[in-house]
């Protein structure tokens, strides 16, 4: 059956089996997924990693009882339902349950279907209090998020709304994109606009690395696996347990490695180097795996393997390179130059209409981070044309200047539109027919 509410479930806190028994019958025959702990300090721990949708608690427990586990819940989140069951003569203290922020109540003997009914309209609540929440969260992450993947394109806008769509997911991210459009950004925004990471961001760059070095960085090694290893060493992988790993160039490992990850992935668990295979550490993290090329392409080529490419690609965000959104450059150089005016101490250099011409006409081969290069010469007075493609601008036809300008403006109304053609054309004053036509032309459809 499938569950009433999916992702939330009932953590029932019950020392009597029978009772137990029934409870987590009842709420499971009516689909409702039951954690179910003897204790409240058992509850607590629990509770410290996996926050459910309801709690479900006995008054009388062992220790701890359901009073305490309730006021200790309250203070860990006011909005967590916690529904008490009492036996015969305890309505004082229901009574007293209410006014410290019980749900409600199950008194002694009750009807399975009368606790269901209970849970599930707690369970609504929750799922109501939990949507609130991560739409609050989502309007303050969006202008983070533009403060961080600037860029008023059609193409940034997607790149920003797929981060804000996947940010609270349990899934595996896959970024592709080249050199230097800001892979390893997005992942940061992944990690840090998710309520669920809340450990440690581990980015590590597989290019250009050996296997043996490939392999100690991500699963660590016990004291004495090899000559140097005097004591034991956390790798990447258990070091982002409860957080995020960020494997950049992912398409440079070798076949073994290859291999090596996809078992984690499948699995959750690794082996550190030199345990003999005597102990498995579970470890439960995100993975945000980067690649400047085609993972498929390069799989049919037998360079990277088929399994792992469908694996890591569960989602994909794809970052367009900066000569795909020009219409972006005046917004991201001029953040560029104050920054580097700051950081270098200099005064900040104008930007002419001549100066923002040859920007807009540039290829831009290392993308965002070659423009903030460019940014830094410019503070620093030297020719920003020495790290850049080389293309001269001035060698532009008039219908190539024509064309750069026409885009800029048809992106920069389109976005102003929510991208509704019909309003776009008609700000632009051109006819629809003719302005879907110029939108497939620079690749704005």
């Amino acid at each position: 059956m499938k569950p009433e509410k999916p992702g939330l479930s009932v953590l029932l806190v019950e020392d009597d089996l029978n009772i137990s028994r029934g409870c987590r019958q009842a709420m499971e025959l009516a689909g409702i997924p039951v954690k179910e702990v003897t204790t409240g300090e058992d509850a607590q721990r629990r509770l410290q990693t996996d926050c459910p949708g309801v709690v479900v608690s006995d008054l009388r427990l062992p220790r701890m009882d359901g009073m305490d586990l309730l006021r200790w819940v309250y203070k860990l989140d006011p909005d967590l339902p916690v529904i008490i069951i009492t036996g015969h003569g305890d309505i004082t203290l229901a009574v007293e349950a209410m006014r410290c922020g019980a749900y409600d109540f199950m008194e002694k003997p009750f009807l399975p279907s009368a606790l269901v009914d209970v849970v599930r309209r707690a369970l609504e609540k929750r799922e109501l209090v939990l949507e609130v929440e991560s739409l609050r969260r989502r309007l303050d992450h969006r202008d983070d998020l533009e403060n961080r993947l600037i860029g008023h394109s059609l193409l940034m806008a997607k790149v920003r709304k797929s981060i804000l769509n996947v940010a609270d997911a349990a899934i595996d991210v896959l970024i592709v994109g080249e050199t230097g459009t800001g892979k390893e950004m997005v992942a940061r925004c992944l990690h840090d606009f998710s309520s669920a990471r809340q450990q440690n961001f581990v980015p590590l760059n597989c290019g250009g690395m050996a296997d043996s070095l490939l392999d100690n960085e991500l699963f660590g090694h016990e004291s004495g696996a090899f000559t140097d290893a005097k004591q034991r060493r956390i790798g990447k992988i258990e070091y982002a347990n409860g957080g995020t790993l960020f494997l950049d160039e992912v398409e440079t490992m070798s076949t073994h490695m290859q291999i090596k990850l996809l078992r984690f992935l499948e699995e959750r668990v690794i082996e550190r180097l030199g345990s003999n295979g005597c102990k498995e550490i579970s470890v439960s993290c995100r993975v945000v795996a980067a690649a400047k090329g085609d993972l498929k392409e390069l799989s049919g080529e037998g360079k990277f393997r088929l399994d792992l490419y469908f694996r890591l690609n569960r989602v994909r965000i794809e970052l367009p390179a900066l000569r795909e959104r020009r219409e972006d450059i005046p917004e991201l150089y001029d953040k560029f130059l104050l920054q580097a005016a700051k950081r270098h101490n200099r005064p900040l250099p104008p930007l002419t209409p001549e100066h923002l011409r040859q920007l807009m006409a540039l290829d831009w081969p290392g993308n965002v981070r070659e423009l903030r290069n460019a940014a830094d010469c410019n503070v620093l007075g030297i020719d920003y044309e020495t790290i850049t493609s080389g293309k001269d601008s001035t060698s532009l036809s008039l219908a190539q200047d024509v064309d750069n300008y026409e885009r800029l403006r048809i992106s920069i109304e389109l976005t102003k539109q929510d991208g509704n053609i019909g309003r776009t054309a008609e700000a632009l004053q051109v006819a629809r027919t003719t302005l879907h036509d110029k939108l497939k032309k620079y690749g704005l459809i």
